[in-house]
């Protein structure tokens, strides 16, 4: 198949489409960028694989532009954001043009946006699998493991890590503003999806919820801990493939001093005080004023305890018992340290999963007519197993791990 990299020339892109030269099936490789220039370097460092790679200039506001560039390609790799401004726009555009999409959509509209268009996908014949990341992508498929220990599904959360196990508070600083000092789209995402209201699931159900909300959890392993929602697209798609009689949400593992003072900061975004890019800054450079403001909720907040920092936990009856099933990253011993340093890079963690999840719909695998998260058509046991040798981690340790426990 030939692959457009729409937004390949930015960090997650040129990371799939490294990956991707090492995908069997993959005939050349169309990195496409409105910055010309950086995707020209992108498409020189990879020419040395075996696979053709050229870059072009595409625009994803210019509509003739990005119909051109997708009808000349089989399937895209959709890394362009935010996805609730351009998400939908480039789902429609490769539908129209009858060319498969993969992403790594992480805004809870869009998602339900997309989703819609399934109808539509299945007529054309065209496979679009959306939120092929990390969170979401490695959590759907996380959580897709440990449902399929259980006969019938009563609740479902993914957490993924703020400043919390390997990463540290350093390196998730680091992502927040750009060399030009200013907010970067992830750390103005991050805003977004944690004022206003979310999407969760209430008694099966979608609902509007507030984000950062505390959810107390015990875990098997004894595992216990307190971790705080944020607006994701897990729970929708979940709701939809796991079908949850009871709750599921997406959490944030984080410190009682950083929820806090996020939750100072969406106070602020919900009350006109502050844009979104406005309390990104203010995230990255923390002012004194909010900083007390935020002591009070601090010293009230419950920490993370001995969660693991990213997971998929799920509730459900096997055989008549009420059993609680931990499927999370193995991030123990030095043999985990590949994973560790992915999950410190987000370009890695959540590029390469996108790579693996084409290369199943490239195959045939996970090709399936219509608009589907990952967890409804990608293999988690191969995927797992691809992912664990793109991170070069030690084939004789598990990239996950799975535990099991009655519910307390």
């Amino acid at each position: 198949m030939k692959i457009l990299a729409l937004g390949g020339a930015g960090a997650m892109g040129a990371v799939a489409v490294r990956t991707a030269l090492d995908v069997f099936g993959v005939e050349e490789i169309v990195v496409a960028d409105r910055d010309l220039d950086a995707a020209e370097i992108v498409a020189r460092r990879s020419n040395t694989s075996q696979v053709p790679v050229r870059a072009i200039e595409v625009d994803v506001t210019d509509e003739a532009g990005l119909r051109a560039a997708l009808e000349s390609v089989d399937l895209v790799l959709n890394t362009v954001g935010p996805y609730y401004r351009f998400g939908l726009t480039v789902l429609r555009a490769s539908i129209e043009t009858g060319t498969h999409y993969l992403d790594i959509c992480d805004d809870w509209e869009p998602t339900l946006q997309m989703l819609d268009l399934d109808e539509t996908a299945r007529a054309r014949g065209v496979c679009a699998v959306i939120g092929m990341g990390a969170s979401p992508g490695i959590s759907n498929l996380l959580a897709a493991v440990a449902a399929a220990e259980l006969d019938s599904i009563q609740a479902v959360y993914t957490a993924w890590p703020v400043d919390v196990g390997d990463g540290g508070e350093a390196d998730h600083d680091a992502q927040l503003l750009a060399p030009d000092g200013r907010p970067t789209a992830a750390a103005v995402h991050w805003m977004q999806q944690a004022s206003g209201t979310i999407t969760g699931v209430r008694a099966g159900r979608l609902t509007e919820q507030r984000p950062l909300s505390p959810l107390s959890l015990t875990l098997p392993g004894g595992r216990r801990g307190t971790a705080y929602s944020i607006g994701h697209p897990e729970p929708i798609t979940l709701q939809r493939t796991l079908k949850p009689a009871g709750d599921a949400l997406n959490l944030m593992v984080i410190k009682p001093w950083t929820v806090a003072y996020l939750d100072t900061l969406r106070r602020d975004i919900d009350a006109g005080r502050l844009t979104q890019e406005q309390a990104a800054t203010a995230f990255a450079t923390p002012g004194l004023w909010r900083v007390l403001r935020s002591m009070p909720s601090a010293l009230r907040s419950s920490g993370p305890g001995t969660l693991p920092p990213f997971f998929a936990a799920v509730t459900g009856d096997r055989r008549g018992d009420r059993l609680s099933v931990l499927a999370h990253l193995n991030l123990a011993g030095p043999q985990s340290e590949p994973v560790r340093c992915a999950l410190r890079d987000m370009a890695r963690i959540t590029g390469i999963p996108l790579a693996l999840g084409m290369a199943q719909v490239i195959d045939g695998t996970a090709r399936r007519p219509g608009v589907h998260p990952p967890e409804a058509v990608v293999d988690p046991g191969r995927f797992f197993a691809d992912l664990g040798s793109a991170l070069g981690s030690d084939g004789g340790s598990p990239l996950y791990l799975l535990e099991q426990g009655p519910v307390t």
